[in-house]
């Protein structure tokens, strides 16, 4: 009797236990399900998860000229820019994203053309909009960072367009300020003899627009000859320029040794420099690549810690474009569906993979 007795409350305990272990699986499937809820945007549970750059490092900040972390630790972004999303929507997604995570990526930049029939030149606004939400979230849920971009390209001076950059820049901020993984990148290469006082009187009005929403969050600025004189940044700074930051691009078969020094000698000024945009053939966004200048300034971003994103996620038959023209996955790529640039950056990303 004793012997069946202990069976019968074993049995018992047994079922409870599998009872409460099956009611914790599926609270725990509905939290995973549901998202968060922050800033009225749906955020999935995953940016939660310890292991996520986001989750580790929280909100960024610049001190003197260097990116910190939530703990004042350096940080340095290491990202991929898209190409033009109203042209290659496709590779904005959480699946593409998380391909690039797998990478070393820590970040992501979304390009949003303003000329060249993007935003402010016929583009269907809703639509683009909707892409950057879809991009917005997809990092978030992977606990990444993420850019906001307005592209000026064509348009070479940001002035023609201030007040619908202040209109976008307005709404992006109230609408993701909450979440704190997003960066605002205001103008990405101002050119056509623009210079930085003309940059620079722009940037004082779009600045404190983004600010009424989003006190902290990181803004890039870009500099002239398309963001690549960041050391004039110095002689006049900006109204507001509590963490800015100040893009640099280089193209490594263009842009060599001169510019190299232009960042050295921006940071010794006290300027704090991100490169936004980068990669390894010439300016065109073709040609062939020129390993040993692209191998100098890996060679730089290491030394400096500067952060990066690599031009584009794409299969574009351009140079430049990560994915080979052949392949149309948008996700998941072997090393033969990536172009010889997109192998390089994997091969940077992954040897250098710090969260």
């Amino acid at each position: 009797m004793r012997r069946n007795h202990l069976f019968h409350h074993s049995a018992v305990l047994m079922s409870v236990m599998l009872s409460i272990s099956m009611l914790l699986s599926v609270v725990g499937c509905i939290t995973a399900q549901a998202g968060v809820r922050r800033s009225g945007v749906s955020v999935s549970a995953s940016q939660t998860t310890a292991a996520t750059p986001f989750a580790q490092h929280g909100r960024l900040q610049v001190r003197g000229i260097e990116l910190v972390d939530q703990s004042g630790a350096p940080f340095q972004l290491k990202g991929v820019s898209t190409h033009g999303l109203q042209w290659f929507p496709q590779y904005v997604s959480q699946e593409s994203f998380a391909s690039l995570q797998s990478w070393g990526a820590n970040a992501v930049r979304l390009a949003m053309y303003t000329g060249e029939g993007g935003y402010v030149s016929g583009g269907d606004r809703a639509q683009l909009e909707a892409t950057i939400d879809r991009g917005v979230q997809a990092a978030a849920a992977l606990g990444m960072y993420v850019i906001i971009d307005w592209h000026i390209l064509s348009d070479g001076n940001p002035n023609q367009h201030t007040g619908e950059a202040v209109d976008f820049f307005s709404r992006m901020a109230a609408k993701y300020a909450g979440l704190g993984n997003v960066l605002y990148e205001i103008c990405n290469e101002p050119n056509g003899g623009v210079q930085w006082p003309e940059i620079k009187h722009y940037a004082d009005q779009v600045i404190p627009a983004i600010r009424q929403y989003d006190p902290t969050g990181i803004i890039i600025v870009g500099t002239p000859t398309w963001s690549q004189d960041v050391e004039q940044v110095a002689s006049a700074p900006l109204a507001q320029p509590g963490n800015v930051m100040y893009a640099l691009h280089f193209y490594a078969g263009t842009h060599k040794d001169n510019i190299r020094q232009k960042l050295l000698t921006a940071r010794a000024q006290g300027t704090p420099v991100i490169i936004s945009e980068f990669s390894i053939c010439d300016a065109s966004g073709n040609g062939g690549i020129d390993y040993t200048s692209a191998e100098a300034w890996k060679q730089l971003i290491y030394e400096t810690g500067v952060s990066y994103f690599a031009w584009s996620l794409s299969n574009k038959a351009d140079t430049s474009a990560l994915i080979s023209s052949s392949c149309s996955r948008t996700s998941g790529w072997s090393d033969a569906e990536l172009s010889e640039t997109g192998r390089w950056l994997k091969t940077m990303l992954t040897t250098t993979n710090k969260p």
